[in-house]
């Protein structure tokens, strides 16, 4: 288990409000489907939490984490949309109801895994 979260951004930014905007452009998520690892530090959480209508993340073993770090460039992943779509409901719901976005837990390594 890892202390690190993987956040993925999931939406766009198009008609979002400029905090949101300043937000994910500090945490240098600026195009979909792109993945940076985020400290588990309580300011970073909340940077996470105010962006988690646009985001998705979790914990990740380290077998997936190391793939990330590998495909990293400048601090960010870019991947593929995930094969076989986010989820049921789409990008629009949170993960708990059946969409994409929020808090996943263990289940971020398959949607990692879809996104490679």
């Amino acid at each position: 288990m890892t202390t690190e979260l993987v956040v993925v951004l999931v939406r766009g930014m198009v008609n979002t409000k400029p905090e949101v905007r300043e937000t994910l452009k500090r945490l240098r998520l600026q195009r979909k489907n792109n993945c940076i690892i985020v400290p588990h530090k309580p300011e970073r959480i909340g940077m996470v939490n105010a962006v988690k209508d646009f985001v998705t993340w979790g914990t990740v073993t380290p077998e997936v984490l190391e793939k990330i770090k590998k495909k990293m460039v400048n601090g960010v992943t870019p991947l593929q949309p995930p094969r076989k779509g986010f989820g049921r409901k789409g990008i629009k719901f949170q993960f708990n109801r059946g969409g994409a976005l929020g808090n996943r837990g263990e289940k971020m390594n398959d949607l990692l895994m879809r996104m490679m």
